[in-house]
């Protein structure tokens, strides 16, 4: 059975992932870039310069004036946000051509993390009244990692979804009973390798473990809140999909149950406002 470690490997060598892009995600991590040094980079990937100017001048960010400059656009939407953008383009050229079995598609699991990136966005910013980016990088990426198994081990993740598909288990059961490994170890070890922050990657490894006394405002408590929020609201990557939350969570969402209903009422809202980052239209 293939490790996590030996999967993340093979997708190196694969180099199915932008190279340009990774580069910029790791450099965002390094205070001592310049914006020379980014825009040097970014224009080395002239998609990556046009969906970046496309995204600044859309309706999301409601500039005044049309910026037209790689540098004014990062100087806009700030270092986190370009990171951001980068992980959404990441994803898209990972998951642009669909596939299907009976119980999942790429297209399916875009929508998802699209929509737990936006609602984990939210509960930061309207509950706990803190900066979401790191978040909205979190809930976008925690489930990159089922991306690299179709991917990286295309028959054994068809294997996966038949097994799943026979009810009784959760996908992650069925993941390490199949490969080895699941998609929360992958996604782990990708943040890692990408040098995302400690608790990006952390929220990634632990959103489908059970942990009592999970603490709301950290960023492993909003993704599992997040989580079982988009779930209701029907936007799964599997059929039947369920997020188990512990008492703590159930204590907190209980006790801010309008904020909560708020945001399961907007969030469809939020996902149509946001389309120019999220479309798949790469023009």
């Amino acid at each position: 059975m293939p490790s996590a470690a030996n999967i993340l490997k093979r997708l190196k060598a694969m180099k199915i992932l932008p190279v340009v892009a990774i580069r910029l995600t790791r450099m965002i991590s390094d205070d001592t870039k310049s914006l020379q040094e980014f825009e040097e980079v970014i224009r080395l990937d002239p998609t990556l310069v046009l969906r970046l100017l496309k995204i600044v001048n859309s309706p999301f960010y409601a500039l005044v004036s049309k910026v037209d400059s790689i540098a004014e656009a990062i100087a806009f939407v700030g270092m986190n946000n370009l990171r951001n953008m980068i992980a959404v383009d990441i994803l898209k050229n990972t998951i642009k051509n669909d596939t299907v079995h009976t119980s999942f598609s790429r297209n399916n699991l875009w929508l998802h993390s699209a929509a737990v990136g936006i609602c984990s966005q939210l509960i930061s910013e309207r509950v706990f009244e803190q900066k979401g980016d790191d978040a909205f990088l979190c809930g976008l990426i925690h489930d990159i990692g089922l991306i690299v198994e179709d991917q990286i081990e295309p028959e054994l993740f068809i294997k996966v979804c038949d097994l799943y598909d026979l009810g009784g288990k959760q996908i992650d059961d069925c993941e390490r009973e199949i490969l080895g490994t699941d998609h929360t170890q992958i996604g782990f070890l990708i943040a890692k390798d990408w040098h995302l922050p400690v608790e990006v990657q952390d929220g990634i490894k632990y959103h489908h473990e059970i942990i009592d006394n999970v603490d709301p405002e950290s960023i492993i408590g909003i993704i599992k809140i997040s989580e079982y929020l988009v779930y209701r609201l029907n936007y799964a990557p599997f059929p039947n999909m369920k997020s188990i939350l512990p008492k703590s969570l159930i204590k907190h969402m209980q006790a801010s149950i309008k904020d909560y209903k708020a945001i399961a009422m907007d969030l469809p809202d939020e996902l149509k406002k946001a389309d120019a980052l999220f479309s798949m239209d790469q023009e």
